[in-house]
């Protein structure tokens, strides 16, 4: 059995398993989303489950560059609550 997928958040640089990123896509609509099950079609971007990785992502537009899409203020805002949110659940 081989090792288990790794993958490197936007937020940090830093390598994790990919189970323990959150995944976002960008849909062919161009819309970022947060894909839960990490099986959407799409662009995706990971980021570490930790308030710091999301708010770097975010603020430096990790997340833009990585998805190759625009992400204006307003679905920054958007996608901050939302990741802040599931973090606050998990």
């Amino acid at each position: 059995m081989g090792a288990a997928p790794e993958r490197t958040c936007v937020g940090c640089r830093g390598k994790a398993p990919k189970v323990a990123l959150l995944r976002l896509v960008r849909d062919p609509h161009g819309t970022v989303e947060v894909d839960e099950g990490a099986v959407a079609l799409g662009r995706g971007a990971y980021v570490h489950r930790d308030p710091a990785c999301v708010d770097r992502a975010l603020r430096t537009g990790a997340v833009a560059r990585a998805l190759r899409t625009g992400v204006g203020p307003g679905e920054v805002g958007r996608l901050r609550t939302l990741l802040e949110r599931m973090l606050r659940d998990t």
